[in-house]
């Protein structure tokens, strides 16, 4: 009899350690989530910046052509 009763509760314990270790992992998820976002968000910030210098140098050699052209 006590045989069974352990074996009742330790099935009665894996569906709690079963939502437990989905939350869990549902949590982890969602932190990876969030710092790759954020991780993305900054490296899309660099290279928008980066592009914004290399538009600039490029206007900036379009102008001294155009002022450089003979009339």
């Amino acid at each position: 009899m006590d045989y069974a009763s352990s074996l009742i509760g330790l099935f009665a314990i894996i569906p709690i350690l079963f939502y437990l270790g989905l939350i869990v992992l549902s949590v982890y998820f969602i932190i990876k989530i969030i710092k790759f976002i954020n991780a993305k968000t900054r490296l899309d910030q660099e290279r928008n910046e980066k592009l914004d210098e290399l538009i600039k140098v490029i206007s900036k050699d379009k102008d001294k052509e155009n002022q450089n052209k003979p009339l």
